[in-house]
């Protein structure tokens, strides 16, 4: 299971304590010096069933500078995709991929159903 986040972010942290209280197994990746792919979003998009609008990150610094509430609908998925990859910081997280699953955001009752336990 890949666990990406931003270290400084509380809900990542409360996120991975939670993962390893419960002794998970997972591989971490920072956000922000790894950032997703296209491919990856892409990827992600398909399993979780979300739309991609789903996979901003709408109270971060970043997504209000840059006025994207009001921009995002008027975008082509293609553009919110090339926007997503540019800066990690516009992703929301924590992100939870596992073989069936892509989890966005931490909610720990979806988290839990996702992990079975």
């Amino acid at each position: 299971m890949l666990f990406i986040h931003y270290p400084k972010c509380t809900t990542c942290q409360r996120a991975k304590k939670y993962l390893e209280q419960r002794g998970e197994s997972f591989e971490e990746r920072h956000i922000i010096t790894e950032n997703p792919t296209n491919a990856e979003i892409r990827v992600w998009q398909n399993r979780s069933g979300l739309p991609l609008k789903k996979f901003f990150n709408t109270s971060g610094l970043k997504y209000r500078e840059l006025n994207l509430k009001d921009k995002l609908p008027e975008m082509s998925e293609e553009e919110q995709l090339e926007l997503l990859v540019s800066d990690g910081m516009l992703v929301k997280r924590p992100l939870l991929i596992g073989e069936d699953y892509v989890l966005v955001g931490y909610n720990e009752a979806k988290w839990s159903a996702a992990l079975g336990k």
